[in-house]
């Protein structure tokens, strides 16, 4: 649920100038999502939301790329050197095994980067899968996967 509704904010407000956090919820509702001011807030924190500045002169929220999230690089290796025991490409299915207990933060990380070619994390308690578009994707993503380690 937490990753549906954040995957639709982004998407929210790559497509409207969403100015404030009751204007987001309000366009959340619209799709069907209820949410409160404190969840959204702790969603803006996680995502790591900003307002910039538009073309039309008003503030509104966008999502940095992962190279303007402070520590984002370092913090993501981190993550996976220290779980990351084993990878492994089937078509367009990525399986990755972490130690015990690890997969979801794993899985957390890899949604966060909001990669264009995932569509989508399966964690359970020591597995990964990661579904991509295409096994080209598949691939150059085990590649990213091997430099990360």
């Amino acid at each position: 649920m937490k990753t549906t509704r954040q995957n639709v904010i982004l998407s929210i407000i790559e497509k409207q100038e969403i100015e404030t956090q009751n204007q987001l919820m309000e366009a959340l509702a619209q799709r069907g999502i209820k949410s409160t001011q404190a969840t959204l807030s702790r969603d803006i924190k996680e995502l790591h939301l900003i307002k910039t500045l538009s073309a039309s002169g008003k503030y509104r929220y966008t999502a940095p790329s992962g190279d303007e999230v402070p520590g984002y690089d370092d913090r993501l290796r981190k993550i996976f050197r220290e779980s990351v025991t084993s990878h492994a490409a089937a078509q367009n299915i990525i399986v990755i095994k972490t130690l015990p207990g690890l997969a979801n933060a794993a899985a957390s990380t890899l949604d966060s980067m909001n990669l264009e070619t995932l569509v989508g994390t399966l964690a359970g308690d020591d597995t990964v899968m990661l579904v991509m578009k295409d096994s080209v994707s598949a691939l150059e993503f085990c590649k990213e996967i091997e430099k990360m380690l």
